[in-house]
Order: C-alpha cells, then sequence, then structure tokens
C-alpha cells in the first residue's frame, strides 16, 4: 500500500534534480561528451552554487530496475569537484614534478648541507689553530726548593738524594702532592701505565723513572716494520699521562735498590758521563720488563730483535735496504736470494704477526714500487722449536695458521732448534716424523729472533740481594704482587720482570694454624673433618685465587685423597693434596694483558690504603700486613688472545675460536684500538690504515 507511494515520492525528487542539472550550461556539455580544452578557472568554479543534485548525496531506490537510473550524475560531480580542488586561485593548475627532477633537489640540497658543514668545522678548526700559537709569552716567575738544586747527600755511596724535586713547587697542586706518601715507579710500560691511569689524584707523590720518555704499544710493533702503521703512532709522551696526577717524570735508568733505607739509586748519561743520584720512595713499584732470551745461541749480534721503537726502526731500514740491493746489476742470482730471503726464529705472536706483515707487504707494495722478479725470488721461514706455531693457542688455530702460511708459501719448520748464527745463513736442527734430527741451513738477509723473554740485569742484580729469591728467569711475588725477601708492603713488582709465586704446600702451617688453635693441638696433630677441609678451602681460594679452579668439588678431593679411609686428613695427606694443586697451576703468561691488569689492581690498592691511610696513623697501626688486611689478592682473568696471520686473524678468546679473513682482520684491529691509551693515538692509527689502503705502504728506509 506505501511501497508504490515512497516509490514515486523518490522517483519524483530524483527527476526534480536532474532538471536543476540540466539547467547548468557548463553540465550540459559534460552530458552531451564535450570535452574541455582546459581545466576550469577558478571563477567558473565558484559561479557553480545551486548544482548539488541530489543524486549526489542520495541513492534511489531499487536502482538496478528503475528506468530513471540515467538521472544519477554523481560521477560527472565528482569530476568537477576533482578540476575545483586542483585548480588555483590564478587559474592554473599544479603540474606535478618528475621522479628525477627531485631527486636531483635532494642530492644538491644534501651535497650543500654536508659542504657546509665541512667548511664550517674547517673555519672552526683554523680559528681554533690560531689560538694555538703563543707569541712573547709573559715571564712567570716559578718557585724552586734550594734542595732540588743543591740536594742533599747520604745512602751507601753518598750520592746526591733528590728528596725534592725542581717541580714540586710550580703548581698548587704539585705542591700539595709533595707532601704525600711517595711512589716511585721504575719503567713504563703497560702495568705501569695502567697505574697511571688508575690512580687516584693527590694520593702520592708520584714519579716516575724510565730511560724511554713514552709508552709504547707492542702489539703494533710488528706492523710498523714495514709501514702499515708509523713509530708515532704507538708511542704517547709519558708526560701527558703522568699530568692527571699532577706526576714527575726522570729520564734515567734504575742501578740497585737499598731496601733498608728506601733508596733506589739511579744513574744518567750527560755528555758522555754517567751520573748517579738517589731516589726515595715510600712504596715502590719496579716494572721495568724484560729482554729477549738468547737461550745460548752464538751470533745473536747479527739478528734483529723486536721490543722497541727502534728495532722497529732498524728492521724497516733493513729490509728496504735489502730490496734495493737485489735490483743493482752487480748483485747475482744466489746473492739476489739470499737478500731477499727473511728468516723468523721464534713461532709465538711476535714472530707470527712479523712474517704475516712481511708477506702483506711483498703482495701489495713490493710488485708495485720494485722489479717483479724480487717477488718471485722472495723468501719468508719460521723457525720454531715446538710441534705448532702459537702453541700457546688453541690447537685448531695453529693448524688454522699454518695452513693459511703453507697457501701462502711461507715455510713453517717445527721441532725444530737454532744451533748457531752466522753472518749470512743459519744453522738449525730439525726432528722429523720418524725421530731422526736432520741438520739444515738457510741463507738469510734479514733474521729475526723473538724466542721469548728473560731477566734485565736490574732484575738480576735486585734477585741477588734477596735470599728468598729463587727463580732464575723472574722476579718473584707473593699474590698481592710484593715482592718477596723485601721489607712487605714496601715494594712490589709487575709485569714481565716478575711472577706471581703458588706454592700453597708451603703454606700448609698458616692454613692449619687457627684450626689446631681452635682444637688446642700441634698443626702436625691435627685432622681435618670434611667441615674443617671446606673452611681450610675458603682460606686457600682468598689467598690463592688462581688455585680456585682446582677446589671446585670438595668432596671428590676429600676422598680422593683420604686414603686410610678414616673420614679426616691427616697432615701428610693434607700435604699431599696441595702439593698435587701446586703442580696444576702455572705461571702466568708474560703478556700485556697480565701486566695491564696487574697494574690496574695495584692502584685500585693504593688508592684503598691511602683511604684508610688516616685511620691507621690515627690507631698507630702502621705495621703488618695492611694488604691482606684491607684488599683481596690478585686473580688474573685470560680475556683471550689475538694474532694476525696475513689478511687473516686468530682469535681464542674464553673457550670461543674463531679464525677467518677480512672481517677478522678489522675486529683484530678494534680490539687493539680500543685498548689504545689516547685519542691522538686512535687518530694517527686510523689515519695511518686509511693511507695504507689509498696510497700503500712507504717503501722509504727513512
Amino acid at each position: 500500500m506505501f511501497a508504490p507511494r515512497l516509490l514515486s515520492h523518490a522517483t519524483s525528487r530524483c527527476l526534480r534534480g536532474a532538471i536543476r542539472t540540466s539547467q547548468s550550461p557548463i553540465l550540459s556539455q559534460l552530458e552531451a561528451g564535450t570535452k574541455f580544452a582546459k581545466p576550469l578557472g577558478f571563477n567558473a568554479i565558484r559561479s557553480i552554487r545551486t548544482v548539488r543534485p541530489v543524486a549526489a548525496t542520495r541513492t534511489p531506490l531499487a536502482c538496478n530496475s528503475n528506468p530513471l537510473n540515467a538521472c544519477r550524475q554523481s560521477p560527472i560531480i565528482q569530476q568537477v569537484r576533482k578540476y575545483a580542488d586542483e585548480a588555483k586561485p590564478n587559474g592554473k593548475v599544479k603540474k606535478p614534478r618528475g621522479r628525477i627532477f627531485r631527486a636531483v633537489i635532494r642530492t644538491l640540497t644534501t651535497l650543500g648541507l654536508i659542504g657546509g658543514t665541512l667548511g664550517g668545522a674547517l673555519v672552526c678548526f683554523f680559528i681554533y689553530d690560531a689560538t694555538t700559537y703563543k707569541e712573547d709569552p709573559e715571564a712567570i716567575d716559578v718557585p724552586v726548593s734550594e734542595l732540588a738544586l743543591n740536594p742533599e747527600r747520604g745512602g751507601p755511596k753518598n750520592l746526591p738524594i733528590a728528596r725534592v724535586l725542581v717541580d714540586d713547587d710550580e703548581s698548587e697542586g704539585k705542591g700539595t702532592c709533595k707532601h704525600k706518601p711517595k711512589l716511585v715507579i721504575l719503567g713504563c710500560g703497560w702495568g705501569s701505565v695502567a697505574i697511571l691511569k688508575t690512580l687516584q689524584a693527590d694520593q702520592y707523590h708520584v714519579t716516575v723513572v724510565s730511560p724511554s720518555n713514552y709508552f709504547l704499544f707492542t702489539p703494533f710493533l710488528p706492523s710498523a716494520t714495514v709501514g702499515t702503521l708509523e713509530l708515532r703512532s704507538l708511542v704517547e709522551p709519558i708526560r701527558t699521562i703522568l699530568a692527571r696526577i699532577k706526576g714527575h717524570f726522570l729520564q734515567a735508568e734504575a742501578e740497585s735498590v737499598d731496601f733498608s733505607e728506601k733508596l733506589v739509586e739511579v744513574s744518567q748519561v750527560i755528555d758522555g758521563e754517567k751520573r748517579h743520584f738517589y731516589l726515595p720512595y715510600d712504596k715502590l713499584i719496579i716494572g721495568v720488563g724484560s729482554k729477549t732470551n738468547t737461550h745460548g745461541v752464538e751470533g745473536l749480534e747479527y739478528c734483529q730483535f723486536l721490543k722497541t721503537i727502534d728495532d722497529a726502526r732498524k728492521i724497516r731500514k733493513k729490509a728496504i735496504g735489502n730490496f734495493e740491493k737485489a735490483v743493482l746489476p752487480t748483485t747475482s742470482d744466489e746473492e739476489r736470494r739470499r737478500l731477499l730471503s727473511f728468516v723468523i726464529c721464534g713461532g709465538g705472536p711476535t714472530g707470527i704477526e712479523f712474517a704475516a706483515e712481511i708477506y702483506d707487504m711483498l703482495n701489495e707494495d713490493l710488485i708495485r714500487h720494485y722489479p717483479r722478479i724480487l717477488r718471485n725470488e722472495v723468501s719468508v721461514h719460521v723457525i720454531q722449536s715446538r710441534s705448532h706455531i702459537l702453541n700457546t693457542y688453541d690447537e685448531a688455530l695453529s693448524m688454522y695458521a699454518e695452513e693459511r702460511f703453507a697457501r701462502d708459501h711461507v715455510e713453517v719448520y717445527t721441532n725444530a732448534r737454532v744451533q748457531e748464527v752466522k753472518q749470512d745463513k743459519i744453522v738449525f736442527s730439525e726432528k722429523t716424523e720418524d725421530g731422526k734430527v736432520v741438520t739444515k741451513e738457510i741463507p738469510y738477509g734479514l733474521c729475526l729472533w723473538s724466542t721469548g723473554v728473560s731477566q734485565t740485569d736490574f732484575a738480576k742484580n735486585l734477585a741477588t740481594k734477596l735470599d728468598k729469591q729463587t727463580n732464575k728467569h723472574a722476579l718473584e711475588t707473593d699474590t698481592h704482587l710484593r715482592l718477596i725477601g723485601a721489607p712487605i708492603g714496601d715494594v712490589y713488582a709487575i709485569g714481565d720482570c716478575a711472577t706471581v709465586q703458588y706454592n700453597l704446600a708451603k703454606n700448609i702451617m698458616t692454613f692449619l694454624r687457627e684450626i689446631a688453635w681452635e682444637k688446642g693441638k700441634d698443626p702436625k696433630e691435627v685432622h681435618l673433618t670434611f667441615k674443617d677441609w671446606q673452611t681450610v678451602a675458603q682460606r686457600v681460594k682468598k689467598r690463592f685465587p688462581q688455585a680456585a679452579q682446582h677446589l671446585r668439588r670438595l668432596d671428590k678431593l676429600f676422598q680422593q685423597y683420604d686414603v686410610d679411609q678414616s673420614g679426616t686428613l691427616d697432615f701428610n695427606e693434607f700435604s699431599e693434596l696441595l702439593g698435587e694443586i701446586d703442580n696444576n697451576l702455572t705461571s702466568l703468561p708474560a703478556t700485556a694483558q697480565r701486566a695491564h691488569q696487574q697494574g690496574q689492581y695495584l692502584a685500585r690498592k693504593l688508592n684503598k690504603l691511602a683511604q684508610v691511610a688516616p685511620g691507621m696513623v690515627a690507631n698507630g697501626l702502621l705495621d703488618g700486613d695492611l694488604d691482606e688486611t684491607y684488599y683481596k689478592a690478585f686473580e688474573y682473568k685470560h680475556l683471550g688472545s689475538l694474532a694476525y696471520v696475513g689478511n687473516a686473524a686468530v682469535f681464542d678468546v674464553q673457550g670461543f675460536n674463531f679464525a677467518g679473513g677480512i672481517a677478522a682482520v678489522y675486529l683484530w684491529r678494534s680490539a687493539y684500538f680500543a685498548q689504545s691509551v689516547s685519542l691522538r693515538t686512535r687518530f694517527l692509527l686510523f689515519m695511518d690504515w686509511a693511507k695504507r689502503a689509498l696510497f700503500g705502504r712507504d717503501m722509504m728506509d727513512l
């Protein structure tokens, strides 16, 4: 009933909307199919005010069956509105820009920003640089103590005693430190620098004594021998490091130590004359390093070493000189092959990295600057006394390095020992697989001797003064790094010159004394129950932290050494247990990593002792074992070992082994880059690597 009426009403409304739409001339042209020659102007669009048909907003009922469906004009109206939205007030339509044009604009903008930033930075740099030039400095009166200019004499040899230094009063900070305990550090290697960078300022009057006035970053020494890195990129002035703690530096050499009067005898060569004086101390730290071990082989005067900057400079000059001699027309074929023969005695990290650097230089730079025949006649040989090179690394990494060298035609002799070094050849014996010993000779133009370390003359002389020093290779210290035999708490030794003594069996009475006192028995008559054994084991771990890994299963150890199955450990059984742990403990490696950790440990302990010193003075507690009372024993934590093997590197890090190519090389660089001691050295290292990549190595014998 209502449906026809509603349909009629909707139809009439649609017809009325269509009639209104048809009255517009513009829409009539659209319906007739006429195309615009150009987009509608803004004024034309504004004139369309009454044209809003119902069909654009309302949909007729049953449009699919309605005969008046043709009256729907919404698509046309929407098209008109589209043109209206895109139109501008001036009658022009915005044209879209091409992708290439937009990309060019963005590129030019980016380049402009970069160029502007760099230009601004350059201007700022020149402004700063201009402020660094000083002209006509004003005269400053610096107070100097009379004792610094004319020191008193004394000591066993009646030498001048430098109780006051010439720069003690030049600043307020140094004047404050003048009255602090005197801390004397011998050497400026890894351990000493770690102390200087960790020690708190204004706690000690610090004086460093060393023949060289710089710290040398030794892991990169092989790279400096072939020009991959410049020598100055490996060193940092020691005075720069000392500035933070207001310390002093004396470029001299330590001769001996008088422990009773706390004096260090120091010598200095001036104009060929050797002058001696004493330097007093309250605490002395010995970090004089080591020298290369000769193993009693004759003829080492013909070899090169790699311990100092001068050694690296000599090797570089020698190698370049041999290349130049090899291209002379007067050089015979045999002589040329000898000049181009490199022999490395020692398959440790230093020798292997040097061999790798030599190989890189031959492949990357020699063929670019010298006749190609030289590359064909160059030979590199490594002589190793052990069964593998890099024998302290995981066996898989050693095998990788050997395979890498075999592929690069670097000849490796294992189970071989050098018998004699002559001026033009090296004689060595090699043990073959069938057990026979064969003597061989290799002509050489350059021979590097890198076969471990031994004591310096200063360390040897010091050990002879102390009866408790029994090690022939290094100074012995306890687990608090105190020099054994010296007055307790006064003298410490760190780095390559020292080794920590692990002798648990000799300290058995110390471990048993407290328990024996509680039981009222003689320590030798004490029988340890399992509970007593747990208590003693904790004391052993505290005093000898490195033994903790051998005391993990206390129950098994107790059962193993309770021979009579009595449920207790008597004195002999306990002694045997500690002796077995002693046999399993190994000496700490003579590496930069160990020296660095010892330096940090010692600096933290000295900081702690300086903090508690006022209380000790007030209570009269100046004697006794203060180190053990206020600080824990030293515990070495091996973080891993790295080695460069020629456009590749190997990593032995806490049980995780990794070896690879260029990616590993960048990781190797990053690890040592992070350990550099200053921003200056990091910047120089980065510039050297960039220079090598862009221009190659400098093949000059400067």
